[in-house]
């Protein structure tokens, strides 16, 4: 939709339209008529010009609206045409002509040339003071400029509380994308992506918008009417420039507000980014967005081999392994943290020998990943140096804490870009359900499923009083008495009841041990040899985690 039209003040060329200016008192008191260019009064007014000499166009810029009362338009046909002639090739906006001493009426030679250079033509029927008329137009186009600065000084303050409520540089890029209605792009200075936000037509994913209109060629210029504006701070000296943001224009044109709007985000950008590896911090951010996207379902298999290409992952037709890990408590993001992690992982995995396309998500504690295999047959292989790369990073990153739970590597099922969307929800989940349990360097996510379904019930009382039921009377019993018993019962039901192997783990004596089972099941009423009974406590054990 042509802004100008309604509000008749033009975004798209900062100005006003030529009917907001024939609208405002100083031109409507002349009783303007329309001779030529009817269908183009939402042209842009730039500036005002006043003038009766008759080479006036050499003198304007273009889309000024130029007032006169015909002194310098000649009075031979031929002199007439070669004046408008000259003004529309100069790109004037309208050409208003205040009927008097030296015209009666335009003649027909102004008015032809006017509708067939389209070129709008008013002519005015009573004398109107152009100083007047100047200063009106003057005021309403800077007024309207004040508007435009309002507007996109209203972003800067939106992207500075975003800030400082702890957001970065995602949620500037997301608040600029909403503003512009396109989505935007933050690339380093060769054209690699580091981060989409907003959308394209009917909701497309940004890096498809990213594929299909910058495609491989990075060297090639965005399309027409897009905003590129510099991140100042690439390096030593006035005017380097550490990154560059664009905006596409492919769900409605750009106007200039967008464009002021981008330059104060670059000024925050430039801040943030300013940080250490920021930049890498945000690509692998952008990263982890996809490959949550594709877990949720929010990228169909079919887009996101072309998707995962403009983020660098090139896997072939190799089978594709999904892999999560998951922080929790140990997460410490202070100082970079995730920066450093993204760097440590991808240094470690890079040894591995298959190509990984790995993301971090800070809200979530994860970090998500997808591996080309060159066959499923070494699923087990890759992902025992997968999950020591995953470790070792996050010692190198220093962010877990002492004490803390070491992060939970979950591995799915390899296969295709189908099943590697089911499968990164699925080790998601799992990673989740799997915190607490006893550690191990990586997951299995399909022996994992019972911890899964009893994560999806925690909520419900249900569990809970199953829990309770189970064995109940064993952590009554370890809250006041020692030794504590339910450690006993879990090695026990974890060794498949065999005895020695229980005690030695356990640092018993055989008798000892005989003791402490027979207690375990006199306070549960239960015997510990029954097969349902085996069942059921295993179960409750597995479920104590999830309920308070």
């Amino acid at each position: 939709m042509d802004s100008g039209r309604n509000s008749g003040f033009d975004t798209q060329g900062a100005g006003i339209t030529v009917q907001r200016a024939l609208e405002l008192p100083g031109l409507r008191s002349g009783l303007p008529e329309i001779l030529a260019g009817a269908d183009r009064l939402h042209r842009t007014v730039r500036w005002v010009h006043a003038g009766e000499v008759p080479n006036i166009a050499s003198l304007l810029k273009g889309g000024e609206l130029l007032l006169t009362t015909g002194y310098g338009l000649g009075t031979r046909p031929a002199e007439q045409r070669a004046f408008v002639r000259t003004l529309a090739e100069r790109g004037i906006a309208a050409l208003v002509v205040e009927l008097g001493p030296r015209f009666a009426r335009l003649p027909a030679a102004l008015v032809d040339t006017a509708r067939a250079a389209g070129l709008p033509l008013a002519q005015l029927h009573r004398e109107v003071p152009f100083v007047t008329v100047t200063e009106e137009i003057h005021t309403e186009i800077v007024n309207g400029h004040y508007a435009l600065l309002q507007r996109a000084e209203e972003v800067h303050r939106r992207c500075t509380e975003a800030l400082l409520g702890g957001g970065g540089v995602p949620q500037v890029l997301a608040i600029l994308a909403d503003f512009a209605g396109n989505p935007v792009f933050l690339e380093t200075t060769d054209g690699r992506l580091l981060y989409a936000a907003g959308s394209g037509p009917e909701g497309a994913d940004p890096l498809q918008v990213w594929e299909g209109l910058r495609g491989p060629h990075k060297e090639a210029p965005p399309p027409a009417g897009s905003v590129l504006v510099d991140v100042p701070g690439g390096g030593p000296g006035a005017g380097s420039v550490r990154a560059r943001m664009v905006l596409l224009p492919v769900r409605s044109p750009l106007a200039p507000v967008h464009r002021m709007a981008a330059e104060r985000a670059a000024g925050i950008l430039a801040v943030v980014l300013m940080q250490a590896r920021q930049e890498e911090e945000l690509a692998a951010r952008g990263r982890g967005d996809f490959l949550t996207d594709l877990a949720e379902g929010r990228i169909a298999a079919e887009d996101a081999p072309a998707q995962a290409r403009v983020l660098g992952f090139k896997p072939g037709g190799s089978p594709l392994l999904p892999v999560v890990m998951r922080l929790g408590d140990a997460l410490s993001p202070a100082g970079g943290g995730w920066a450093v992690l993204a760097r440590a992982v991808a240094e470690e995995l890079a040894s591995v020998g298959v190509p990984v396309l790995l993301g971090v998500r800070p809200v979530e504690g994860r970090v998500p990943l997808l591996l080309g295999l060159r066959s499923e047959s070494e699923r087990a292989a890759v992902a025992d140096r997968v999950a020591a790369a995953l470790r070792a990073g996050v010692e190198r990153a220093g962010m877990r804490r002492p004490g803390a739970q070491p992060p939970v590597v979950v591995v799915g099922v390899a296969g295709g870009w189908a099943a590697a969307s089911a499968g990164l929800r699925h080790a998601a989940e799992t990673a989740t359900a799997a915190q607490g349990l006893t550690d191990r360097p990586w997951y299995d996510a399909r022996r994992l499923d019972i911890d899964l379904l009893l994560w999806r019930l925690r909520g419900h009382p249900d569990l809970a009083a199953f829990v309770d039921r189970a064995i109940g009377p064993l952590r009554e019993h370890d809250d006041r008495s020692k030794p504590p018993l339910l450690p006993t019962l879990q090695t026990y039901l974890a060794h498949a009841g065999r005895k020695a192997e229980t005690a030695r783990e356990l640092h018993l004596n055989r008798q000892t041990l005989y003791n402490r089972l027979a207690r375990i099941g006199e306070l549960l009423g239960t015997d510990l040899d029954d097969p349902q009974t085996v069942l059921a406590l295993s179960l409750a054990l597995r479920a104590r985690r999830h309920v308070s």
